[in-house]
């Protein structure tokens, strides 16, 4: 049950039976959201703010003890029990199981999308922040400009990456959309969005990326994904 959970006593559910999405709406929380709307499956959404009273409080390092959002509750978990999980990628990849959807069913093209999840877990998620906090936030009060240009040169390789791989596919796996472009194209977003260094990147050249970046961004269930919570 989800009363079984202690997060639930600070952010009480209205609908109990649906997923409990705790998130905001970062590069990684909408990630979670954008899927959710894409599968259609039924989910309630808590806005966690990144402060003592978020991600800080005990109630919610209850469910997720790094202190990061997002995270979600399954009430209809595997054997139908209530399943709790942190973790973006981990998320994506659950519920796409959950689904059957975005995540192809034949397992050389289903291990291909896992490999383009990881690349953006362990290599654009956390370089394009890096460039993010020395560029806009206070990292740029620094001095010393070698971070910035050691973040900015991985940003640009990673996003030569992607371009070479866009070259002739709508999307990263293809034809086929799936939880590799939804993991992706947030952190891509963001690089233009928020953190305003389109000009500084260079992402004019990049055409590849921005055009699938655009496809990206049009789908409806991106758009209500962007904005919730």
């Amino acid at each position: 049950m989800l009363a079984d959970f202690k997060i639930t006593e600070q952010w009480p559910p209205a609908h109990p039976d649906r997923i409990q999405l705790y998130s905001l709406a970062t590069p990684n929380g909408v990630k979670v959201s954008i899927l959710l709307e894409e599968t259609g499956l039924p989910y309630e959404a808590h806005r966690i703010t990144l402060d003592q009273q978020g991600v800080l409080s005990p109630a919610f390092l209850s469910l997720n003890p790094n202190n990061k959002i997002p995270a979600i509750i399954d009430p209809d978990g595997p054997d139908g029990k209530p399943l709790a999980l942190f973790e973006s990628g981990a998320i994506l990849l659950y519920l796409a199981e959950k689904t059957g959807q975005f995540l192809p069913a034949n397992a050389a093209a289903r291990y291909e999308t896992i490999q383009w999840l990881m690349f953006q877990m362990g290599g654009v998620g956390p370089m394009f922040g890096q460039l993010g906090f020395f560029h806009r936030f206070a990292g740029k009060e620094y001095d010393d400009k070698r971070p910035l240009q050691r973040y900015l040169t991985e940003t640009r390789r990673l996003l030569s990456v992607l371009e070479q791989r866009l070259s002739g596919r709508e999307w990263i796996m293809g034809e086929q959309y799936t939880i590799a472009d939804i993991a992706i194209f947030p952190w891509v977003r963001i690089l233009s969005g928020y953190y305003e260094a389109a000009e500084l990147i260079g992402t004019s050249a990049y055409p590849n990326v921005q055009r699938a970046l655009a496809s990206f961004v049009a789908r409806p269930a991106v758009i209500k994904g962007l904005a919730t919570p």
